[in-house]
């Protein structure tokens, strides 16, 4: 069992930090929003901090899962970060969706304190997060990936290493170029069966049985249907995400056209107040225009 610290209790961070109490692991969270902290301290019976500094004091391993690049220097580099209770020898393993860059920064900075670093991002949603069988990219060295991979097994069902630092990044970029495209598909195809007079859920239940078949089909198109989008990983997130995969991919020279024309999609949803909504809510867009 292994002394850890846990920075970030969104709705992905509550649940992961809670079934490393479950499997074990004596945890102590951080969050900027102390009620939070307190409410998880009631609910798994594990200790809190008041500053990041503080939770990283005595950890093997410290787990952060934060907003975004600027949230993450904070959190680990900030005057009260992670880094300055971070003893040699331990390991920060970040689950934080953000760029490769920060992440290569980050190593770089806790390397001169003899500190592993690997950048982790996940998949799977929040009920992936709840039930436990998220998927973890990760990116960084061996060594300390050998000992965090039966660690983080507490809330995840795959975790490989795909590289060095920010190779979990990329491929977590990778991973949201491939659901844009995804969800867009799935809605116009609804959007067609809506317009063509078909039954929607009749017809997906027969194309899901055959090549047409993805996640986003088969958790989605019954809400999808029924209009119902206020759950699951909202515009804004997705958006940044998107945000970041573009980015990256003007740098490395990919053409990205279909995640291009999406992301922009996606803003239509943003300017119907649908910041908030799933992913999925591509299709609310199409009946609007309808």
């Amino acid at each position: 069992m292994a002394k850890v610290a846990f920075l970030g209790l969104g709705v992905m961070g509550f649940p992961m930090a809670g079934h490393l109490v479950s499997k074990g692991h004596e945890v102590t969270v951080y969050n900027r929003t102390q009620a939070k902290a307190d409410l998880w301290a009631q609910e798994y019976q594990g200790k809190t901090a008041l500053t990041p500094k503080e939770a990283a004091i005595g950890q093997d391993i410290v787990f952060t899962c934060v907003g975004n690049d600027d949230d993450l220097r904070q959190v680990v580099l900030g005057e009260e970060g992670a880094i300055h209770g971070m003893q040699p020898g331990s390991i920060l393993v970040d689950h934080t969706t953000a760029s490769a860059d920060v992440a290569r920064e980050i190593h770089a900075v806790l390397a001169t304190n003899k500190i592993a670093f690997l950048d982790a991002p996940i998949s799977g949603g929040q009920a992936g997060a709840v039930n436990g069988v998220l998927t973890v990219m990760m990116g960084g060295d061996q060594a300390p990936f050998e000992i965090v991979k039966p660690i983080i097994a507490a809330y995840s069902r795959c975790a490989e290493l795909l590289g060095p630092v920010g190779s979990g990044q990329l491929t977590k970029m990778v991973n949201q170029i491939c659901i844009a495209g995804v969800v867009q598909g799935l809605a116009e195809g609804l959007h067609f069966a809506k317009s063509a007079g078909l039954d929607g859920l009749k017809v997906i239940e027969v194309i899901s049985k055959g090549a047409a078949q993805s996640w986003q089909m088969e958790n989605r198109y019954k809400t999808m249907w029924q209009g119902e989008y206020n759950f699951g990983f909202a515009i804004d997130w997705m958006r940044k995400d998107l945000g970041i995969a573009l980015d990256e991919a003007r740098r490395n020279g990919s053409t990205l056209p279909v995640t291009s024309l999406v992301d922009q999609f996606y803003a239509d949803v943003q300017a119907m107040k649908g910041n908030r909504w799933d992913t999925s809510s591509l299709l609310a867009r199409l009946e609007k225009n309808r």
